[in-house]
């Protein structure tokens, strides 16, 4: 991950106090405490103070650099599998998870039909199962009013995006307006009504796996963030995670064994 980290402005000359503490300890600290699911003061002592942790966190999901650099690892991800580094197609999909006492009431709701008492995470996936766009609303936001902040922002950036495939909450004057405003086919995956139990739909479950690989992270299991922003950074930190353990075995050599 070394040559794919944002370099601060400091060492070029462009302002700033020298950090006291390098990357990889920094680093090293957040996944930490995104993969075991601690509070920040129950930071081990073999890391830097939690309070410095905390800021370097803060600092990066403010200036938008966790963004960027799971950005890079997305590409390097994509383009080790032999795909071009912008996507083309998309999954998206929701899910509600509950909110700890310290989430405030305006920032979460009711999912009526999941009966879940929290906030909803709304995922752009590729066909890889990796990230495009998060977003974290009250568990009372519907997918499509999800959808046409979540849609938007994703053609900004892809600017290759032309199909994104969803599920049946995402019907009605959705897919007309993704293809009007945005030049997106929204492609609805429907459940037939014959069939019963658990039933792997096309397309659908790459982000239902991307939701499974994220409650890996304890930090994940339940909402425990102030902020929303808190929320969509903490999920970017898991799949940073995810796709460097993904390079990192794409490199590891293979051991020789002897005859």
């Amino acid at each position: 991950m070394r040559d794919l980290l944002p370099v601060p402005g400091w060492p070029a000359g462009r302002g700033g106090r020298p950090e006291g503490y390098c990357h990889r300890q920094m680093i090293d600290a957040i996944r930490y405490l995104v993969d075991n699911g601690i509070t920040w003061r129950a930071m081990p002592c073999d890391f830097p103070p939690w309070p410095r942790v905390y800021a370097f966190f803060a600092r990066w999901r403010d200036a938008g650099l966790v963004a960027e650099l799971h950005d890079r690892l997305r590409e390097a991800v994509r383009r080790s599998e032999g795909r071009d580094g912008e996507p083309s197609a998309a999954i998206v999909d929701s899910q509600s998870v509950k909110a700890d006492a310290t989430v405030a009431h305006t920032t979460r709701g009711f999912d009526a039909g999941k009966k879940v008492n929290g906030r909803r995470r709304h995922l752009l996936t590729d066909t890889l199962g990796l990230l495009l766009g998060v977003l974290v609303t009250p568990a009372s936001t519907t997918d499509r009013d999800a959808a046409r902040s979540l849609l938007p922002a994703a053609k900004s950036r892809f600017r290759r995006l032309a199909r994104i495939w969803a599920d049946g909450g995402y019907t009605g004057h959705l897919t007309d307006w993704t293809l009007q405003h945005l030049g997106i086919v929204l492609d609805i995956v429907r459940r037939s009504d014959d069939v019963q139990g658990f039933q792997v739909l096309p397309r659908r479950w790459v982000v239902e796996r991307s939701f499974a690989r994220l409650l890996r992270s304890r930090r994940l299991v339940r909402d425990y963030e102030r902020r929303t922003d808190t929320s969509q950074s903490v999920v970017l930190w898991s799949m940073t995670m995810l796709m460097s353990r993904r390079l990192a075995a794409r490199h590891r050599p293979v051991p020789v064994r002897a005859a």
